[in-house]
């Protein structure tokens, strides 16, 4: 727990007219289909539920389902521990947990992992934003403006999409990404860690994420600082430029390669 789960004063900031326009340009590039949203940390419930036209829940939910009222239904919601399922979805965001007995696992126990000394170190490596720094949390849609800013931007894509946008954030200032895979409680992967580390953050949705959060079969999450945006938009530009955009045109199994090589890479054209 390194790391504050909110930006640094001496990162730039994006208001929300310029993140309304990235969201926008990253739904058009990526083809998503569903909304790219943001998440908040508050110190106090107060703070969150002063922001324009938030909802509350009237009922306990767990994170994933507050997550996808934003990506789906383009809902701004805004929840404190009270509002989330047990220990496991408070302790990611840091509303709760994160004492011995969930640190044990126990309840995971025969259910996703086979002992408890396997049930403990699951809980003890995921990552999680560190107890008693916030009250409260919101998500809601980037175009809505109503997070400004917010502490991280995420969004749902194809493994496809996800794979060209890692290809423009590495275009320039390269940099090779290492991401974790915790198992179930996915969601530690993705917004825990990008609450956390403030890094990118790619992760495989988990069983739950995709019960009770609506993600499909073929859906990646990334979650990343806002700052990260303007970057990977820059770089995929740049990959259209040469020829390389999302969706991927399929080439052929049994064509020769040349052809098709020599568009990208003309050194490697067919011969005459």
């Amino acid at each position: 727990m390194n790391a504050p789960a909110t930006p640094a004063a001496t990162e730039p900031t994006l208001d929300a007219a310029t993140l309304k326009a990235l969201s926008t340009e990253l739904e058009q590039v990526l083809k998503l289909r569903s909304i790219p949203f943001g998440m908040k940390m508050f110190k106090t419930a107060a703070e969150m539920e002063a922001i324009p036209k938030i909802r509350r829940p009237r009922s306990i939910h767990t994170t994933d389902q507050i997550v996808a009222q934003a990506a789906r239904l383009g809902w701004t919601v805004g929840i404190t521990g009270a509002d989330l399922v047990g220990a496991q979805c408070k302790a990611v965001v840091g509303l709760g947990g994160q004492d011995e007995a969930w640190a044990s696992g126990k309840s995971m126990v025969g259910v996703w992992y086979a002992t408890p000394e396997d049930s403990r170190a699951h809980q003890s490596a995921m990552n999680v934003v560190p107890i008693g720094r916030f009250e409260a949390m919101a998500v809601s849609p980037l175009a809505s403006g109503r997070l400004d800013p917010p502490d991280i931007v995420l969004f749902y894509a194809t493994p496809g999409a996800m794979m060209y946008f890692i290809n423009g954030l590495q275009w320039s200032g390269y940099k090779r990404f290492d991401w974790s895979v915790v198992g179930e409680s996915a969601c530690a992967d993705s917004w825990g860690r990008a609450l956390r580390t403030g890094e990118a953050s790619l992760s495989i949705p988990c069983f739950a994420e995709r019960r009770y959060g609506g993600v499909l079969d073929d859906e990646m999450l990334m979650a990343l600082p806002p700052r990260m945006l303007p970057q990977a938009l820059a770089g995929m530009k740049a990959l259209g430029r040469n020829g390389l955009r999302y969706p991927f045109p399929q080439y052929g199994i049994q064509q020769d390669v040349r052809d098709g090589m020599a568009a990208s890479y003309p050194d490697r054209a067919k011969p005459a």
